[in-house]
């Protein structure tokens, strides 16, 4: 680990790219990045953990507008996405700028909390949160791609996001952890959870590089370094779906996003099917972020070894039988855990590796605005797919609904593997 000079205008160099020696697999940057991903989940993941009981019991708002403020919440954020990842290649890659904007936002929005007392204030923050969330991500994925050799991105990812994970498991228990030892527990919450956020930008202004050079492309320039490119324009960046590879990437990450069921209505579906007592139900998201955890380095490299497009087809086909898990007549805690297996275990095998993919098909001068269209894309997906299970559960119930939104993976799949049926790409 190494502090970043904010006062250098010289591009960082992975300090383990020096002559006669290998790159890391895993850089500095990346390790830096995890544990800024990993200290922001844990404040975020204290305000997710209480915020329904807040505005539900706390509040008076329904269940129904809860969801529904969320759902949007989550749409604005993915559409914010585009944005991070354009204004990210648009300084001349100075994609920290843009990263540390959005963390910073993040970080506000949680003391903001303590002030927010009606749903429209409540909603106003948390659009203000999910902006910062969306300008962060693309730049934030750029910058491991750019860090990392192309043959070592999944398990660079794989290792980002098990630091990820841990975040998201540490959340909640210091979130129950400061209402149990609290008078005024929400409040307590909110304010810690702020300190928190506070620290993870802080750990970014000092630990990541401002600016980032590919290992091999830092060892294959001689000095003086070459002149920076041309600044990349917004319709430089949309036109990037003119690329073949590209395009299928984000088609097929959309179709399979249509019919992956959102965490929450799974959750709830494999309590009232499983017989899982109502006291548990907080449990299952911890499960599921466990195995995660476990599996995201291991099937990264893997992702490395093998093609990074058929892993993220066979984590949805994983997903498919977790779905099958829960229809069955196999009830009881052995299935539950095993439903949780394989919902981390779809998880590993996709978040990371999709965004590895993307990097190996986009120009590195266009990595922000790449990941950004792919995740956009995959991100509206699954919210058009909460909206329409929604419905569908409410017409004809929880089980025929899961049914239907399995049928429909089965053959999102099979299109998608014909869509993909191309080699990955070696990096331009």
């Amino acid at each position: 680990m190494y502090l970043a000079d904010s006062r250098s205008n010289k591009a960082a160099v992975v300090p383990d790219s020096g002559p006669g020696r290998r790159p890391a697999a895993v850089p500095g940057t990346v390790l830096a990045l995890g544990a800024v991903s990993l200290i922001t989940d844990i404040s975020s993941e204290m305000v997710t953990a209480v915020l329904p009981l807040y505005v539900v019991a706390g509040l008076g708002l329904s269940p129904l507008g809860f969801g529904l403020l969320d759902g949007i919440n989550n749409g604005v954020g993915a559409l914010v996405r585009l944005a991070g990842g354009h204004l990210a290649d648009r300084g001349g890659r100075r994609h920290k700028v843009v990263a540390g904007i959005g963390y910073g936002l993040s970080a506000v929005c949680k003391p903001l909390l303590l002030l927010a007392h009606t749903l429209p204030v409540i909603s106003a923050v948390l659009a203000a949160d999910r902006t910062g969330k969306g300008l962060r991500t693309a730049p934030r994925d750029a910058m491991i791609s750019l860090a990392t050799e192309p043959e070592h991105r999944g398990r660079a990812f794989g290792v980002h996001r098990a630091m990820d994970t841990t975040g998201a498991l540490l959340g909640p228990l210091v979130a129950f952890a400061v209402l149990r030892a609290t008078v005024d527990g929400y409040d307590a919450v909110f304010a810690v959870s702020g300190c928190v956020a506070v620290l993870g930008v802080l750990v970014l202004v000092l630990f990541v590089p401002r600016r980032i050079v590919a290992p091999a492309d830092a060892v294959r320039r001689p000095e003086p370094a070459l002149p920076e490119p041309a600044r990349p324009e917004l319709r430089d960046a949309l036109g990037l779906l003119r690329r073949p590879e590209l395009r299928r990437l984000t088609l097929c990450a959309a179709l399979l996003g249509l019919t992956t069921v959102s965490d929450s209505f799974l959750y709830l579906l494999l309590q009232r099917e499983g017989d899982l007592p109502a006291h548990l139900f907080p449990l299952l998201p911890l499960g599921t972020a466990a195995f995660f955890l476990l599996l995201a380095v291991p099937l990264g490299a893997l992702a490395d070894r093998v093609s990074r497009r058929r892993l993220f087809l066979a984590g949805h086909g994983v997903l498919l039988l977790g779905y099958g898990l829960v229809l069955s007549p196999w009830h009881g805690a052995p299935a539950v855990v095993a439903v949780l297996v394989l919902h981390g275990t779809f998880y590993a095998a996709t978040d990371g590796v999709l965004a590895a993919a993307t990097a190996g098909v986009v120009p590195a001068q266009h990595q922000g605005a790449g990941q950004a269209l792919v995740g956009t894309g995959q991100a509206l997906a699954r919210f058009a797919c909460s909206l329409a299970f929604g419905a569908a559960w409410s017409l004809w119930g929880g089980r025929t609904a899961l049914a239907v939104t399995a049928a429909a993976l089965a053959v999102s799949a099979v299109v998608a593997s014909f869509v993909l049926r191309t080699t990955d790409e070696v990096p331009v």
